[in-house]
């Protein structure tokens, strides 16, 4: 249906419209656009990444402002600006998921209608100049991860222990702990470093053995200078310049014999930024970054040998060490820490819940949910299955305990295969405890944490971020108002400072509210109120009151065609075949090999594994490959600035 012409369009013709340049966009229009946030949803990880507004990233020049100025033509009604979508949605004359970004009437109004009747105005060739990007990849500066480093000193010493579980927490960026966004090195982390290097050089010759890492006779001649070669070669995964092994070999000798003299080299290159961050560059630059991204670890001697031979410079070279990487178990290590940072595991890990609600939540439960999508991530990835039943399996690998929980018998040996019935509600990850349980709060479910996970990690959207000063405090339950946790919620979507961001999420979690704290399916919300002390009370309360409250689980994905869900089963099945959750498993995997988000220049890169992933049926594994083999880790030119 048409729209009305707004009247305050009518009053202005075009001979009065302000008239600005291209340039000028960058400095009065774009503004305006910031100001109201429009970014923040209009990108490729945005909620409105579907559409065909994508603004540029963050500190991006004026002529990249300034040429998207001039894309915004495709949003835009040559012969009749007045219905242009440029002006109608982000003034909500046309329904906006975010709501009224650009209050009508205002001055922000005018310079938007203005620049919409420039663009109007403008040839459709001069419109479509568009920007090409010819620059590389961007590789970025990036220290290893604790898990990294735990595996790192296994395979290089030998040590078991762990160290790095005693070290500082990471942050998660973009979804991952091993993005350079998010990696300095603090005061603290140095002091652990430190410690860590000095009880592992210790631990590396224990008893006075040499043999381990020593590889020659230590009486004979230059065997320390051999040592020095050899170990460093290892620990920083690549060969010793000249300058670097004088250096270790006058270290060495300041010490009274071998064992003190390698002990203090091992310590000093542990704490080196060439042992601590991917600074290899060249054939074993990439050999090194192929090899933490697929193992987690340091490269091995074939993988090293590979390199030299130059078989890492082509597509053909890379896939077959890739092929054989995959064969060995640190590959399946490999990847269920990246599934175990896509799912927050920590976050899982860390939960409470209030005892006298769920007094089944154990840390041994909490295993057994972890336990139970690590298994189905595992059987589709290694059984090459079709990775979309990560979001539709009517199946579950179990124990007794989340047997019990899920109502359903428990398999005939632990961790069996059971298949829920026909009118189950249960599919997929969205419907495992892992999901439920860390999208919930201590006391009762989080319809909101529930859309945001779903909006962030499975659509890599991400959802702005709420007003400064926005009161985010619910109405409390009482026995004279008691309240199921949607009906709460609604003062979010009534509230207009709230409603543009909590509509985006919010309706996403209402799906799941048949599905308790914990993951257990319910019909109804109980809700229960306990006593509090009151000394203005005349008649104080003692004993909890409960009460059974009817759920409608109804939800919807907004931006999202034909999304209305009702159970994790549906929404499964609806993100299983949307191309924007298939190239979401892209773009994580993209992060998790690259150490940072993907950015324009890496689109071509991107959709090409993509291709390759859905031609294989969605095969995990060869996403893994495709990923691998793209030039952004076969580059090997060395670190570009931040």
């Amino acid at each position: 249906m048409r729209c009305a012409v707004p009247a305050i369009w009518v009053a202005l013709t075009v001979s009065q419209a302000i008239r600005l340049s291209a340039q000028d966009f960058a400095s009065r229009v774009y503004p305006v656009l910031e100001k109201a946030q429009c970014r923040a949803c209009h990108n490729d990880n945005g909620v409105a990444s579907a559409t065909r507004v994508q603004f540029p990233g963050e500190g991006a020049s004026n002529e990249e402002i300034a040429r998207f100025g001039l894309r915004l033509r495709a949003v835009v009604h040559a012969g009749q600006p007045e219905a242009s979508l440029l002006f109608l949605k982000p003034t909500n004359r046309v329904t906006h998921a975010g709501g009224e970004r650009i209050r009508k009437g205002s001055e922000e109004e005018k310079i938007l209608r203005a620049w919409v009747e420039h663009l109007a105005a403008l040839p459709e060739a001069a419109a479509a100049e568009r920007q090409t990007h010819t620059g590389k990849s961007r590789m970025v500066l990036r220290r290893l991860t604790h898990s990294q480093y735990n595996h790192t000193v296994r395979d290089l010493l030998g040590e078991e222990t762990r160290p790095a579980d005693q070290f500082p927490k990471e942050d998660f960026i973009h979804g991952f702990t091993n993005q350079a966004d998010g990696q300095p090195v603090s005061p603290l982390l140095a002091e652990a470093y430190a410690r860590a290097a000095e009880r592992l050089a210790r631990a590396a010759f224990r008893g006075g053995d040499t043999r381990k890492l020593a590889p020659c006779v230590v009486e004979a001649a230059g065997c320390h200078t051999e040592f020095i070669r050899a170990f460093g070669k290892r620990a920083f995964r690549r060969p010793l310049d000249k300058i670097e092994v004088a250096r270790y070999e006058a270290l060495f000798r300041q010490e009274k014999d071998f064992l003190s003299g390698a002990q203090v080299v091992v310590e000093t290159m542990l704490q080196s930024p060439h042992f601590l961050f991917h600074l290899a560059t060249g054939a074993h630059g990439a050999a090194s970054r192929l090899s933490y991204f697929l193992w987690d670890t340091m490269p091995d001697e074939a993988l090293f040998r590979a390199a030299e031979r130059g078989e890492l410079n082509t597509p053909a070279g890379v896939e077959k060490q890739v092929s054989r990487m995959l064969q060995d178990s640190r590959a399946q290590d490999a990847l269920d820490e990246f599934l175990a940072q896509w799912m927050r595991f920590d976050r899982l890990r860390n939960a409470i819940r209030d005892r006298r609600l769920f007094p089944e939540f154990t840390a041994e439960l909490v295993a057994a949910m972890t336990e139970e999508t690590r298994r189905l991530f595992r059987s589709l990835v290694w059984e090459d299955r079709d990775f979309r039943e990560f979001f539709t399996a009517r199946y579950a690998y179990l124990s007794p305990e989340l047997a019990k929980l899920y109502g359903v018998p428990a398999p005939q040996e632990p961790w069996g295969r059971v298949e829920f019935g026909a009118d189950s509600e249960r599919a997929g990850v969205l419907g495992q405890a892992t999901f439920l349980a860390l999208t919930s709060k201590p006391a009762e479910t989080s319809p909101t944490e529930r859309g945001l996970f779903v909006r962030e990690h499975f659509l890599c959207q991400v959802v702005p971020p709420p007003p400064a000063g926005v009161n985010t405090t619910l109405p409390p339950v009482t026995d004279e108002k008691p309240a199921t946790t949607r009906e709460r919620l609604q003062i979010h979507l009534s509230n207009q400072a709230c409603s543009g961001c909590h509509s985006l999420v919010d309706t996403i979690g209402f799906g799941f509210e048949k599905f308790d704290a914990v993951g257990r399916y319910r019909e109804k919300q109980l809700v229960t109120i306990f006593p509090t002390y009151d000394e203005t009370a005349t008649k104080r309360k003692t004993k909890p009151t409960e009460y059974k409250l009817d759920i409608e689980a109804a939800g919807d994905v907004l931006g999202l065609k034909d999304s209305t869900f009702r159970s994790p089963r549906q929404l499964g099945e609806i993100l299983a075949r949307d191309p924007g959750c298939q190239k979401c498993v892209v773009k994580l995997l993209f992060r998790w090999a690259n150490g940072r988000p993907e950015e324009p220049d890496d689109q071509q890169l991107i959709d090409a594994a993509l291709e390759r992933y859905r031609e294989s049926g969605f095969k995990f594994r060869e996403l893994v490959v495709a990923t691998a083999v793209s030039r952004t880790n076969r580059d090997s030119a060395g670190l570009s600035p931040r």
